[in-house]
């Protein structure tokens, strides 16, 4: 057989191979499935089967050229003439031949074939073509565009701009919210501020309920500490003096250090749902403890004395 008719039969074996494979795919509920997706899906068995196609026909050649040799041995030894020419030259190979139309290299023997007419101080002029590798990149940036554009404007894999924008602002969205929560614990007693935001003061109250009830009551009404919704205050009713005093404690009255335990935003928050319990007037209050607290009514200093949540 020769090499030729082998080439053929494989290619008919390989397309038909295909057509049934994707005819199968499409049987079995794939039917919106276009063709570039079942090549994206089916890559490593068609180049496996491509790679097949190349040695099979590579082992076939080889046979036929030693039959040529072995025959040719035999005549010698029979003493007879060869009668027919062999074509024994290994044959060029195809990608060779497509290497050099597309480079078309000028070998050094023929370069006076493409010599200029221009003489710089006995410096002549090549009228050359591009470097091959720069051609080689040049061809294989183009078969990289086809790919990519059918890969992102004709299958469902490839993601648009749109989307790719939409997954860039959430993550930036995401890198805000954590470089924000960074700074939030960078607070201190000096540079502490009440916060006004409704989910922060929830948060806060859950604080209180999980961590100050014990002792200052669900309503911070007082009980073993002191009562938190009248003016009176021991160590200063300000943001300032309520973050330092949740920070540090007071050991010696028996309120413990939080601030191995909480973080700095997490105190704040806390600190700002205890002024909101300024003035709510719970039942049974202990009675006043410390000094008036009179604060400085100003934008930034008047906290908010709305209803505390969840506690009424």
């Amino acid at each position: 057989m020769k090499v030729k008719v082998l080439k053929i039969t494989l290619s008919l074996l390989l397309v038909s191979w295909l057509e049934t494979a994707f005819a199968n795919e499409v049987l079995l509920g794939a039917a919106n499935t276009s063709w570039l997706d079942w090549v994206y899906d089916n890559a490593l068995p068609l180049l496996g089967a491509i790679t097949i196609l190349a040695g099979v026909s590579a082992i076939v050649y080889l046979n036929n050229q030693l039959m040529a040799i072995n025959k040719i041995r035999l005549l010698q030894e029979l003493g007879l003439e060869t009668v027919q020419k062999l074509d024994l030259a290994p044959k060029e190979a195809w990608w060779h031949y497509v290497y050099k139309r597309m480079t078309r290299v000028v070998p050094i023997e023929q370069e006076q074939d493409v010599m200029l007419d221009h003489n710089y101080d006995g410096i002549r002029e090549l009228d050359n073509i591009l470097p091959p590798w720069w051609v080689g990149m040049f061809y294989a940036s183009i078969v990289f565009g086809v790919l990519y554009f059918g890969y992102f404007h004709f299958t469902d894999r490839g993601y648009s701009s749109a989307q790719e924008y939409a997954w860039e602002v959430e993550a930036s969205d995401k890198a805000v919210k954590a470089y924000l929560a960074q700074q939030s614990d960078q607070v201190d007693e000096n540079s502490v501020v009440p916060v006004t935001d409704d989910n922060e003061l929830a948060l806060g109250s859950t604080i209180f309920l999980n961590k100050c009830v014990v002792c200052h009551g669900a309503e911070g009404q007082g009980g073993v500490g002191p009562n938190l919704t009248d003016p009176y205050w021991i160590h200063g009713g300000d943001i300032k003096d309520i973050f330092k005093t949740i920070k540090y404690g007071v050991p010696e009255k028996g309120m413990i250090s939080w601030k191995s335990q909480l973080r700095a935003s997490d105190m704040q928050k806390v600190a700002s749902f205890i002024l909101t319990l300024v003035g709510t007037n719970p039942p049974d209050p202990k009675a006043p403890e410390g000094d008036l607290w009179q604060p400085e009514q100003t934008p930034e200093s008047a906290p908010e004395t709305a209803e505390p949540l969840g506690l009424k």
